[in-house]
């Protein structure tokens, strides 16, 4: 008898037919029903920072020597500077123009009409912007107060008005016969010899016209020592 051959039915039913994938082991959310949240994932906490590295004493002992010289450094260049400074200012206000005076011999007449003479001696600096004023200082036992009155007849030299250059003269009077009232005759001499006057000047800073110095005289008395007496600087002490 021949015997019947099997044919592989089974094997092609499992090729034919389409094989299902594998579940993955979720399931689809049933009809009508909203997908879960998923949750947040953990946020992993940032790396606090390290410490600052311990010093020991001697380093900060070593740091504090540091700052203290640096200080003490910057001190004494601020120092030098100011007093640098100081000299500069000291020097240039030592060789600045001062006007020195005189009184010219008067033969006749009162001493209050006496001609005085200003000088500037400085070898560097001149002198602009000069005006003269006479200060009355005081009259003794006569109980009146210094009064400033402004110098008359001031003559500067020849092409230069309010300047002295350096060695050059002017002269001016000061009238203080009007504060007295005095007649043009000798009887005010006793006031005279009572008196004390200085001048006054005021100029213009070298190179800095818009800065004015000012300068007072050393007090003058009338000399009747000299013939004719005449005005002459108050002897020290």
């Amino acid at each position: 008898m021949a015997q019947k051959k099997k044919t592989p039915s089974k094997s092609r039913k499992s090729a034919s037919s389409g094989a299902k994938p594998p579940s993955s082991g979720a399931r689809p959310p049933a009809p009508g029903t909203k997908p879960r949240a998923r949750k947040p994932a953990p946020r992993i906490p940032a790396p606090r920072p390290l410490p600052p590295p311990t010093t020991t004493l001697q380093q900060e002992l070593r740091m504090m020597a540091h700052s203290g010289a640096q200080s003490l450094q910057s001190l004494i260049v601020f120092l030098a500077v100011m007093v640098v400074i100081a000299g500069i200012g000291i020097g240039a206000w030592a060789i600045r123009p001062v006007p020195s005076y005189a009184s010219e011999e008067q033969k006749a007449g009162s001493p209050f009409d006496a001609t005085f003479t200003a000088e500037n001696p400085s070898p560097w600096f001149a002198m602009k912007g000069l005006k003269f004023a006479c200060v009355l200082d005081y009259v003794r036992a006569s109980g009146r107060e210094p009064t400033l009155i402004e110098a008359t007849d001031v003559r500067f030299p020849a092409g230069s008005t309010g300047e002295l250059k350096p060695g050059e003269s002017a002269t001016f009077k000061c009238p203080f016969r009007a504060l007295f009232g005095l007649p043009p005759l000798n009887e005010d001499y006793g006031v005279v010899q009572r008196s004390q006057i200085y001048f006054h000047a005021s100029y213009d800073l070298p190179f800095i016209g818009t800065i004015r110095l000012s300068h007072n005289s050393v007090p003058f008395l009338l000399n009747t020592r000299l013939l004719p007496p005449r005005w002459t600087s108050k002897p020290e002490g």
